[in-house]
């Protein structure tokens, strides 16, 4: 087990140079050889604070990549869904291996035998759970959004009738 380092007066010299220069926490850490816990401990005791504002920006921006990742993996298990469903209604290859010859032989069917439809149908319900789940949580403001959809679209409800109101009575007037 290797032996603790102790942080030094010149290692707290060296962090407030470092932090004096604009250095991130974890910067000086690579820099003295520390750890980041370290570092923001002492540097906490030296009463020094760390701009978060670019860490702040950076997890905004994994967020959003995150987000964008979810939804793609979505759109994917969406796909494998509507491709074993259509899949049902196509022909259907049935093959077999073996015997004491290991041969193969195929049979080209009209439609997918019970058992592979089954599997079919239980894949696409898989994928479509799996996909709403995944889209609920990249989606936590969804129902504000529906909100503010059906709000709208009232609005362009009433707007129309008052048109169409309006149409009629220019029309009785002429």
């Amino acid at each position: 087990m290797a032996a603790a380092r102790t942080f030094s007066d010149e290692n707290r010299a060296r962090l407030r140079e470092l932090h004096a220069a604009g250095r991130s926490c974890r910067q000086i850490a690579d820099d003295l050889g520390f750890s980041p816990a370290t570092i923001s401990k002492y540097a906490r005791d030296l009463g020094l604070v760390f701009d978060r504002a670019q860490t702040d920006l950076a997890t905004r921006a994994r967020s959003i990549d995150l987000l964008e990742s979810r939804q793609l993996l979505a759109q994917k298990m969406l796909q494998i869904g509507h491709d074993q469903l259509d899949a049902t209604e196509r022909p259907f290859l049935a093959f077999n291996f073996g015997g004491k010859d290991n041969t193969y032989s195929e049979h080209r069917m009209p439609r997918p035998p019970v058992d592979a439809v089954r599997s079919m149908v239980t894949t696409a319900a898989i994928a479509f759970d799996k996909a709403s789940k995944i889209l609920d949580k990249a989606n936590p403001g969804l129902e504000v959004a529906e909100g503010i959809l059906d709000a709208a679209a009232s609005a362009f409800e009433a707007a129309a009738s008052r048109l169409r109101a309006e149409e009629a009575d220019a029309g009785g007037d002429a």
